[in-house]
């Protein structure tokens, strides 16, 4: 029995410094991301999401519910608890501004290739996946 559910892809930069870099990269290490973090993004329809780095270069993967409205997502994601300190807390690691939300921060990327394409859609919709 496969499951339908939407992939959006998003970009961000850190400051180009090494030390920063690694108390990133410490921040997000399992058992250091608050729990009310993760929690707030299962409740808006998250179902998975990985963070890739290269350089300064951060790369999101962000798996949803398949009927998943980003804007609204992310505006009620914004009121979470803990939510706004959290992303106070990160800014000083981002090439971002303390008061960013989550959703200003992190750019929409456009899907430019995928083997065996089948349907284009905008970033903001996200990519329609099944999996197994």
């Amino acid at each position: 029995m496969s499951r339908q559910f939407k992939r959006y892809c998003k970009t961000m930069e850190l400051e180009d410094d090494a030390g920063l870099i690694e108390k990133y990269k410490e921040v997000h290490a399992k058992e250091n991301v608050w729990p009310e973090i993760s929690q707030g993004m299962k409740e808006v329809g998250i179902l998975d999401m990985e963070i890739y780095i290269l350089g300064n270069r951060l790369f999101m993967i962000m798996d949803t519910v398949v009927d998943f409205d980003h804007e609204e997502a992310m505006e009620e994601l914004a009121g979470k608890p803990r939510q706004q300190e959290w992303e106070a807390y990160v800014s000083s690691f981002q090439q971002t501004d303390e008061d960013a939300t989550a959703d200003e921060k992190w750019q929409l990327m456009e899907r430019i290739y995928k083997l065996d394409q089948e349907n284009e859609y905008a970033p903001e919709e996200g990519q329609i996946k099944e999996c197994p």
